[in-house]
């Protein structure tokens, strides 16, 4: 029984891409693991943009930096 716990920042995922997401994280166990996809579960979880950090640094700041 799979569980497969997806996180993204919240900056308007679209239905269409977290339906795409939970496709493809389920075929993925199904054809590396065999598993099945009746049993594997996908969460999509939002975090906001203030509660992500990359390097040390908030999100926002970081993502500054690099441009």
């Amino acid at each position: 029984m799979p569980y497969v716990n997806i996180q993204v920042t919240r900056e308007g995922v679209s239905p269409d891409q977290k339906a795409k997401l939970i496709k493809g994280a389920t075929d993925l166990l199904v054809n590396v693991l065999g598993k099945s996809p009746s049993t594997t579960f996908v969460v999509i979880e939002e975090v906001e943009m203030e509660n992500w950090g990359i390097g040390g640094l908030p999100v926002k700041e970081y993502r500054a930096r690099r441009t």
